[in-house]
């Protein structure tokens, strides 16, 4: 590890350990937010709920080579099942996970997990707490100069992971095998698109039309709050479909409605 840093996020004090993997952001931190005194069960909790499963699976799989797929896979089996809890312990040592980590000491000691991973733990503790993380975490990497990687590092961070289980939610549930590639494709984009009208009002193809000079896409163009919020959305519809008890216009308008809200309590707490 090479050092520590201490962030102030809505008046509580998250610490950050950087390792040659990334930086690591104190769940036990952020975990204070939810309940002071037992942010053991917080963790507990958001562990084991069958969604964190799915997306720490996938990002091991994405960036640890000695994840252990096969005992990941038992655990997802079990996941949901009447009692089931998962400690951040039995995660690592069952299968050899390196996006959490747990370090002693009465200073700096904890839960601490890979801000993919942390940013996603500060969602499911609330959409205003996870933006307020985002800035400051940013702010720091401004005073180790590091502003434009970083703005870089923050779209790719909030949208990879949430992106892969989207999309794995929509093969999975929402192509039959007899489609050909195009068709596959009219999907997916039909999917990435019922997120932008229920974010931005508009398709892909509308806002380019709109703004035919610009280098980027609508996603380029987003404020963080936006893609915040996105990545958001990008969980809830992977598990409206997962779940299948939502046709696709049911999904956009139940989409729509947490997009305005989203929008209006981070804009608000902005002020």
């Amino acid at each position: 590890m090479k050092k520590n840093a201490i962030i102030n996020v809505h008046g509580k004090e998250i610490s950050i350990i950087t390792k040659q993997e990334g930086d690591y952001i104190s769940l036990t931190d952020i975990a204070k937010h939810k309940n002071e005194d037992s942010t053991g069960l917080v963790i507990l909790h958001w562990l084991s709920t069958k969604y964190t499963i799915e997306f720490m699976g996938l990002w091991e799989q994405m960036h640890n080579p000695i994840f252990n797929v096969t005992e990941f896979s038992n655990i997802k089996n079990e996941a949901g099942s009447n009692g089931f809890v998962l400690s951040s312990k039995q995660w690592i040592e069952k299968t050899n996970a390196t996006g959490i980590i747990s370090k002693t000491g009465r200073y700096g000691g904890g839960t601490f997990a890979h801000r993919d991973i942390a940013f996603e733990f500060a969602s499911w503790i609330s959409a205003g707490f996870k933006l307020y993380l985002i800035k400051e975490f940013q702010r720091l990497k401004s005073d180790e100069n590091n502003r434009l990687k970083l703005d870089w590092d923050l779209q790719r961070t909030l949208a990879k992971v949430n992106y892969q289980i989207h999309t794995d939610a929509i093969k999975e549930n929402l192509i039959p095998k007899e489609l050909n590639k195009t068709q596959i494709s009219f999907v997916y984009a039909s999917e990435a698109d019922l997120l932008n009208v229920a974010l931005f009002g508009k398709t892909a193809k509308q806002w380019r039309d709109e703004n035919p000079t610009t280098k980027g896409n609508i996603i380029d163009e987003a404020s963080i709050e936006q893609l915040v919020v996105l990545s958001n959305m990008e969980s809830i519809n992977a598990i409206f479909i997962n779940q299948g008890l939502l046709s696709q216009s049911q999904r956009l308008i139940e989409l729509n409605k947490m997009a305005i809200t989203q929008m209006k309590s981070l804009l608000i707490a902005q002020r």
